[in-house]
């Protein structure tokens, strides 16, 4: 199988017939044997996908005139071309010639040429159309206008650092299991097996690698000794403040990455409850407790109906991590920027409204509510907090004293790449 002619069908999967990149590659890369073809697919696929939007605008400059929607391949098989030119260590000439080649794979010998001439001209015209592109923000910083306007007017001033964080390559950062070891020794068995690695200032588990290596790689990861889990969210486990013999609620749990730290940093609670909406992926939370020794009661159940799964005993704490735009994670989900519409964020916020609504009652009075998102626009963080106080008197919002992120009038912000993790916003509410 032609590696850039099956990345082109990715591709086309992801921005024609919608589907995640995950799943699309999911899909297809079992096709290819060899692990070093696997990664260049999966380094093509992430990479078009990061800079697609400055891709398709290079590609509109140099067609004569736009390909037809069948040939949906073709157009996404010369932003490979070019991406390999423009942004990998490919010599241009094998970028050129496998990339032509591969017309033949997709069974379009008559695209050839065409392939070829766009590619050599890229190569010819490459800088003056640098030029051009400056005076086009879209294609500049390969974001659509929706979500460019919207990041803009929420973040005026750090608007332009988001953006070029959203298009770097993620860090790999590991959560060490502090039930089992700890973060200074851990970070000596990676030295010992020739991995460097940073502790992180702001989480009590957690290292950045400095090259990422596959998980099957790191030291006693099959024994549970570390999971793979970004910065962000290892700080939700903190801000819970759980203590020994009370009973948590994790709504939205899947894939269970919170749910599990939560377990690692408290061993002594009466029972933690993950709740997911999707069957398939609460069964990924089981694998993953399964892996680290851990167990909850899991239920499949919707977060903004849990009179139909809820036993009517309270919970002390509840960590929400609702669902959202994703608008922090880009750098590691790049199809955001194509799945994404801009008429999904009032839906979303809606959805946010109504499962933060539902839950206020299953948390005992004292009890606190973490909210949480993947967000950095304030429709579904500060503003959705803001709007619940104001319906609950009994609800108040208690200030996050920690130096990470930006201070909002409720709860914190983590802008993406700020102290090295994605974009996070979590708010802490008391039940009077």
């Amino acid at each position: 199988m032609n590696t850039r002619a099956l990345a082109s069908r990715i591709l086309v999967d992801v921005n024609v017939h919608g589907v995640s990149l995950t799943d699309a590659l999911a899909k297809h890369q079992s096709s290819l044997s060899n692990i070093k073809d696997q990664g260049l697919l999966q380094e093509l696929c992430f990479g078009v996908t990061r800079w697609w939007w400055r891709l398709d605008a290079i590609v509109t400059l140099l067609l004569d005139k736009p390909l037809k929607a069948k040939d949906g391949d073709i157009n996404h098989l010369l932003m490979i071309g070019l991406y390999q030119l423009q942004y990998m260590r490919v010599p241009d000439h094998a970028a050129v010639a496998e990339t032509v080649a591969a017309c033949l794979a997709l069974k379009k010998a008559w695209a050839k040429n065409l392939v070829n001439a766009i590619l050599r001209n890229y190569q010819r015209r490459a800088d003056k159309i640098a030029l051009q592109l400056k005076d086009n923000p879209v294609a500049e910083y390969s974001h659509p206008q929706w979500m460019l306007n919207r990041i803009k007017a929420a973040w005026p001033q750090q608007w332009q650092s988001v953006l070029q964080a959203n298009n770097e390559k993620p860090p790999m950062v590991l959560r060490v299991n502090l039930r089992k070891t700890t973060r200074r020794a851990y970070h000596d068995q990676l030295m010992t097996a020739g991995m460097n690695a940073d502790e992180l200032r702001f989480t009590e588990s957690g290292l950045l690698l400095q090259i990422p290596v596959p998980v099957d790689q790191l030291p006693g990861f099959a024994e549970g000794l570390v999971s793979v889990q970004d910065a962000a969210p290892q700080l939700a486990a903190i801000l819970l403040q759980t203590e020994a013999n009370q009973r948590v609620l994790d709504v939205c749990a899947a894939p269970g990455g919170k749910t599990a730290h939560i377990l690692e940093s408290q061993p002594d609670l009466q029972e933690l409850v993950a709740v997911d909406i999707d069957s398939e992926r609460l069964d990924k939370v089981s694998e993953n407790l399964r892996r680290l020794g851990l167990s909850a009661k899991l239920i499949v159940g919707d977060g903004q109906a849990p009179e139909i799964w809820w036993d009517k005993k309270v919970f002390d704490r509840i960590l929400l991590d609702a669902p959202c735009s994703a608008t922090g994670v880009i750098r590691r989900h790049p199809d955001i920027k194509q799945l994404r519409r801009d008429s999904d964020i009032q839906q979303l916020v809606d959805i946010q409204q109504h499962i933060l609504r539902a839950v206020w009652p299953l948390l005992r009075s004292g009890g606190m509510i973490l909210y949480a998102t993947c967000s950095i626009l304030p429709q579904e963080n500060e503003q959705q907090v803001h709007e619940f106080l104001g319906v609950y008197p009994d609800a108040i919002s208690v200030k996050i004293a920690q130096s990470w992120g930006i201070s909002q009038e409720y709860g914190r912000q983590v802008l993406p790449g700020q102290n090295s993790m994605d974009g996070f916003y979590y708010a802490c509410i008391q039940k009077q």
